[in-house]
């Protein structure tokens, strides 16, 4: 990101802390599109991350004060909007299972003669993954945690987040190769 468009940001953040509505409102439309998206993963169901999102920018505008800078907005924020998602899950009361028991053939990246998936296909596979799978796996895949925060986060063991990484592995798998071989 730009000097400039911190800059900007910051001036938004600034006024926004007085109350600034319209400031507000600019930091929503500049953020909650990558926020959403954030959130349709983790949650798998667009009116759940609907009413996610509008919970996260509710929070992070109460709380703009406890924003220190020492991130980007756009990370502060995201943090919100995962905790608000799995605050969302645990409400569920979802069980981990653990698959310790599940063999692994190889965990070195198998070469395929599969052509490329469109990366729209494999999104809508991953919402379809079960969801304690697909938390972790979003957790773990797309933002980057390791499995130790993964675990304390969720409250699971860390052999749960591998093993649940693991299977949402396997189903992906499962599911992209009936995809491809229906396709073709």
């Amino acid at each position: 990101m730009g000097k400039q468009s911190i800059e900007i940001h910051s001036k938004l953040i600034k006024t926004a802390r007085k109350g600034d509505q319209q400031s507000m409102y600019r930091l929503y439309k500049l953020y909650v599109q990558a926020m959403y998206n954030t959130c349709v993963r983790m949650v798998s169901n667009q009116y759940d991350a609907e009413d996610i999102i509008q919970e996260s920018f509710v929070k992070a505008f109460k709380n703009l004060d406890s924003f220190r800078g020492e991130s980007s907005f756009g990370s502060w924020l995201k943090r919100i909007v995962i905790n608000q998602s799995i605050t969302f899950i645990k409400s569920k009361k979802l069980e981990f299972t653990d698959f310790d028991n599940l063999q692994i053939v190889s965990d070195e990246p198998e070469k395929s003669n599969f052509p490329e998936i469109e990366p729209s296909k494999i999104h809508e596979s991953i919402k379809t993954l079960p969801e304690k799978a697909r938390v972790v796996l979003n957790l773990y895949l797309l933002e980057g945690y390791r499995h130790k925060e993964i675990a304390e986060i969720l409250n699971i063991s860390e052999s749960t987040s591998k093993s649940q990484y693991l299977r949402a592995k396997l189903l992906l798998r499962e599911k992209l190769e009936k995809e491809i071989r229906y396709e073709y």
